[in-house]
This record gives C-alpha cells, sequence and structure tokens, in this order.
C-alpha cells in the first residue's frame, strides 16, 4: 500500500481550514500543547472577551470579535512550522526514530 505524502503549501492550507475549530490546525501540524492550550484558554478567553466587548459595543462584538480571532488562529496555522514527523517517540511503530541504547 502506498503512502500519500501532501506538500508543504497543501499541508499548510489544510492546517488553516481546520482552524475553523481554533487549535485543530495546530494539533494538525504537530504542535501538541499549543493547540490544546488554544482548544481550551483561548477559546475560554475569546467568549469572555466577547461578552465584555457585546455591551460596550452594542452586540457588534459578537460577530467581529470571533471572526477576527477564528481568522488570526487559521493564519499561525498557516504560517507555522509542521513537525510532522520530527518527533518519533510519538510513533513508536514507525521505527523512525527510537531511543538510543
Amino acid at each position: 500500500m502506498e503512502k500519500i505524502h501532501f506538500k508543504k503549501k497543501d499541508r499548510d492550507l489544510f492546517a488553516a481550514l481546520l482552524s475553523v475549530l481554533p487549535g485543530a490546525g495546530h494539533i494538525y501540524k504537530h504542535h501538541y500543547l499549543a493547540g490544546v492550550g488554544i482548544m481550551i484558554g483561548g477559546n475560554l478567553l475569546m467568549i469572555l472577551v466577547t461578552a465584555l466587548l457585546a455591551l460596550a459595543t452594542f452586540g457588534l462584538a459578537i460577530i467581529l470579535v470571533p471572526i477576527a480571532y477564528v481568522l488570526g488562529v487559521a493564519y499561525a496555522a498557516y504560517e507555522l512550522e509542521d513537525w510532522h514527523g520530527k518527533h518519533g517517540y510519538l510513533h513508536p511503530w514507525s521505527g523512525a526514530s527510537s531511543p538510543k541504547e
């Protein structure tokens, strides 16, 4: 069975598209800590900021803040270095980089 390898540009675009759910693009590019941090802390903070700004902007922030947030996270995921295959300890079955003894 032949493996399919995507080009860097394709992986970057797919990470940006996955960022419709902020943090998923970071996880796709194997930045697990950043992705989970965005999914938990970043999204909760965005909801809090949106709620506070909605009071001051007559509800306009309910539309603008989430759009700006998702676009910012998608751009960050697009520009992020792809760590796919750079940490073999997470994929011990591949035999790519086993610990030295």
